[in-house]
């Protein structure tokens, strides 16, 4: 037999890890107006000096001679910033002032002269292809600008992390960076007009499905601007609601795009004892994870899992209930109906069953004994079946 925990209890017992181990941190730093210096006129050298230079930073370069690559960068400039060309070579009091430091060295000899004199000027410093030199690592780059991301393998597999930059580069929509400078503008509106909870959640996420959807345009812009004024006119129509989520067999890997979607935009996020640590880590950052389900994983304690839910969600919280297996089957069935009888919005993501996918005729099978085991009709609910 089963014992049943509450909520609180349970969240006791087990927390999981908001995050797991990092190998770096990832910072992003602004340079606008900022000091740099780039030791050595090398191809290599001449990268990183285009891309501080494009940070808004003054690159300064010391080398008595540049290469075919670094005489153009000087010669044209980069995208903004600055860049002077000094013909004489590094030496330790150049340091003094500058934000950043990274240098193409001929060798370890000069590699190890450059990051002391780095440490001891107290600026942060890069030595090419010189990891046990380096305080901090340049990344691949997807730019989207306001929008930029960061890729780092740490210095393990930089193709890897190419081969990443390329892929995120086809998923994401060049027109990003204008739908990224438009949230920029409306955000002081936002935060007048709107109160904090679920009104803000819901029209950014309105504001983000239209950057996702095709082009900024005046119609596009007009939209955002609509959604705003209605939401601020009626709060009402942003209450929160509750998203059951299949989280499949356990590895986090059988989850659905949508159900990491949903895990991304959940402000508390109730689960099983059999969701695995790896699928909650998928979460929000910020959101508040707490355990509910029994020790088997079967059934909750006289619904007390529904009626938290069901109060998260009166409160303009975006809740996720994660299911192991596949919600459509008796055990999801019942909680939505559980939370449909309390009044709450409820929409369902299916989830991998153990086994592997099914066909559209297994699916279709699952749902309507998960129907008749429930006693629940799904008509009334949006399914993702």
């Amino acid at each position: 037999m089963s014992r049943s925990r509450k909520p609180s209890e349970a969240e006791r017992r087990r927390v999981p890890p908001r995050m797991g181990r990092l190998a770096c941190l990832p910072v992003f730093l602004p340079l606008e107006g900022q000091k740099v210096l780039v030791a050595g006129g090398s191809d290599a050298a001449a990268w990183k000096a285009e891309l501080l230079a494009a940070c808004g930073a003054d690159v300064h370069v010391f080398a008595p001679t540049c290469g075919a690559v670094m005489a153009a960068l000087i010669a044209e400039g980069a995208a903004a910033g600055s860049l002077v060309h000094h013909t004489v070579a590094w030496s330790p009091e150049r340091l003094h002032g500058m934000a950043l430091a990274v240098a193409d060295a001929q060798d370890e000899a000069e590699a190890a002269a450059f990051a002391e004199a780095a440490a001891l000027a107290g600026v942060p410093c890069n030595v090419i292809d010189r990891p046990d030199h380096c305080q901090f690592r340049f990344g691949s780059i997807v730019n989207r600008s306001p929008v930029v991301i960061g890729i780092s393998t740490s210095g393990a597999a930089p193709v890897l992390g190419q081969a990443i930059r390329q892929r995120i580069e086809t998923l994401l929509p060049l027109s990003l960076a204008g739908w990224a400078e438009l949230a920029t503008g409306l955000r002081g509106r936002v935060m007048d007009v709107l109160a904090p909870g679920a009104g803000r959640r819901a029209f950014w996420e309105g504001f983000v499905r239209r950057a996702f959807a095709g082009p900024l345009d005046a119609v596009a812009e007009a939209g955002v601007r609509s959604l705003l004024a209605r939401i601020a006119a009626s709060p009402d129509m942003a209450r929160g609601r509750v998203t059951l989520v299949g989280a499949g067999p356990g590895d986090a890997g059988h989850l659905t795009m949508n159900a990491i979607r949903a895990l991304q935009a959940a402000d508390v996020v109730l689960y099983d004892t059999g969701v695995s640590g790896e699928v909650l880590e998928l979460a929000r950052r910020e959101a508040r994870r707490m355990l509910v389900g029994s020790v088997t994983g079967e059934g909750e304690a006289g619904g007390e899992g529904a009626r938290l839910a069901a109060t998260l969600a009166g409160q303009g919280r975006e809740v996720v209930r994660l299911v192991p297996g596949d919600p459509r089957e008796a055990k999801g069935c019942g909680l939505a109906g559980d939370l449909r009888a309390l009044g709450v919005s409820v929409e369902i993501v299916a989830g991998i069953r153990e086994g592997g996918m099914e066909t559209g005729l297994e699916t279709g099978r699952i749902a309507g004994k998960a129907r008749t085991e429930a006693g629940q009709v799904l008509s009334g609910y949006p399914v993702s079946l």
